[in-house]
């Protein structure tokens, strides 16, 4: 039974990768880049698997994916448990990531939420707070996105259960970091066309 269920989740995970979308990938990749190429800082939040999602592809972005290049300026706004429980008991946990949007996001950064749900308080709290300061906004989640969202790019995982929506973004978090690298190191031409 257990390798039954293995052997099903794994189908299931395959036809997920499957229904990834390359070009909507592409043009966040580009976006991203582009702010970075300008000086720009990407900015990444969101809750519980997603908060994890979100300090692994800062990492990635500062320290190396696949090949060795300067560290990107990318921060996690999951990581500071001072400033996550201060702003969270002073102002309420919808505002942990609106305050630090707030505090340092500069015109041009990116701000890229996870929420599996495109629902997330908290998450678009910190969009709010990010287009306030000039900034852009790159929601990844599952099959619908929200209404009444001002987003700059929105990247949908077509598919209902949690799991696999987590299995994609990882998917489209690692594209992001290898086209990125593409597009500022191997090709740097491609970013103005």
């Amino acid at each position: 039974m257990p390798i039954a269920l293995a052997r099903r989740a794994i189908e299931d995970c395959a036809k997920s990768i499957a229904l990834a979308p390359a070009e909507p990938l592409a043009a966040a990749a580009r976006m991203l880049a582009k702010t970075l190429a300008d000086g720009g800082v990407i900015y990444i939040c969101g809750n519980g698997g997603s908060a994890s999602q979100a300090q692994h592809f800062a990492a990635e972005f500062v320290g190396r994916f696949l090949m060795e290049r300067p560290g990107l300026p990318t921060v996690a706004l999951t990581t500071d448990t001072s400033i996550l429980t201060a702003v969270g008991n002073d102002y309420g946990f919808e505002q942990i990531f609106a305050r630090q949007a707030q505090a340092l996001m500069k015109p041009g950064d990116v701000l890229w939420g996870l929420s599996t749900s495109g629902r997330s308080p908290n998450v678009l709290k910190g969009f709010e707070a990010a287009k306030a300061a000039g900034g852009r906004c790159l929601l990844m989640c599952g099959p619908t996105v929200p209404e009444g969202l001002e987003l700059d790019m929105a990247l949908t995982a077509p598919v209902p259960e949690t799991p696999r929506i987590q299995e994609l973004h990882l998917l489209y978090g690692h594209t992001l970091c290898q086209l990125v690298d593409h597009l500022l190191f191997d090709a740097p031409g491609e970013l103005d066309k």
